[in-house]
């Protein structure tokens, strides 16, 4: 596996195998790697001949200072995951590398209403900041293939929007939820849990199973009350959203005859702020 910490040396590695006919996988990640970034490779390797997985943790996503300053960095553990798991390179840049000094980092993109709902709303400026260092890792590796995580149900949306808006040549591929037994969706995030918090924070995942399991039995209103009523009581538990959305535009759903929905939930568990979500139909 080979560790790359410029974008030339990294476009060096890929040249000649892109000249070959070979198809190139990116995986973007931020590091602090589990179970669920494993999947990612795996899914990649059944879409390309050669995975390139990106560690980065991007400044311009981060709408709070202390998140960045507290986000997880276990570079070892990482590689360690990323050798086991079959990856053929990683790119490992520094902030500067990235965004040198003196460079012109003016970004803002039209990425649709969709930006400013759910996510958006509550870390406004976040998905700017993701499509900017998604569009920089795909100028920098120029992938066939791009894997991302269905739990960031919204930034999948907004990467194909900017995929879209600047008309690239990449398939973007969304790979399944990986849960822990208990339900609780795998995330860096995790590690910040206490052992009650844990407890507490398996409400996520029952809230959207709830509504897949009695979709058919209430209206789209009633299964957001019921759901919503699960978090009632829960000490340290904090709602910021349920809502059961268009997975094409996450405007609420006006009908279950609408085509693709989705439950989606954002609470903060203690201290930390978790997401969640489930594909209805």
């Amino acid at each position: 596996m080979e560790i790359f910490k410029t974008k030339a040396a990294l476009k060096a590695f890929l040249k000649p195998l892109k000249a070959s006919g070979k198809k190139i996988a990116l995986v973007p990640t931020m590091g602090a790697l589990h179970n669920g970034h494993i999947s990612l490779i795996k899914v990649a390797q059944q879409n390309a001949d050669i995975i390139i997985c990106s560690i980065f943790v991007n400044p311009t996503q981060f709408t709070d200072p202390k998140d960045l300053e507290k986000y997880p960095r276990p570079i070892e553990h990482d590689l360690a995951m990323l050798q086991d798991a079959g990856c053929n390179g990683v790119f490992m840049p520094n902030v500067e590398e990235m965004y040198p000094a003196g460079a012109d980092e003016k970004w803002h993109i039209d990425l649709g209403n969709a930006e400013f709902l759910l996510e958006g709303a509550f870390r406004k400026g976040h998905y700017q900041g993701v499509t900017q260092i998604v569009k920089k890792l795909f100028d920098a590796v120029e992938p066939d293939v791009a894997m991302f995580g269905q739990k960031d149900f919204q930034q999948v949306l907004m990467i194909k929007n900017m995929l879209a808006h600047f008309n690239l040549p990449i398939t973007i591929i969304t790979c399944p939820i990986i849960r822990e037994d208990d339900g609780l969706a795998m995330s860096s995030r995790n590690i910040h849990l206490t052992l009650e918090d844990r407890k507490h924070s398996l409400v996520l995942s029952k809230s959207l199973q709830f509504v897949l399991d009695h979709f058919d039995e209430y209206t789209l209103a009633e299964l957001e009350t019921k759901a919503k009523a699960l978090y009632d009581g829960i000490d340290g538990v904090a709602l910021d959203y349920f809502t059961i959305a268009n997975g094409d535009t996450l405007e609420p759903a006006k009908s279950k005859a609408e085509d693709n929905l989705v439950a989606l939930v954002a609470a903060k568990v203690g201290s930390t702020r978790l997401i969640d979500n489930m594909i209805i139909k």
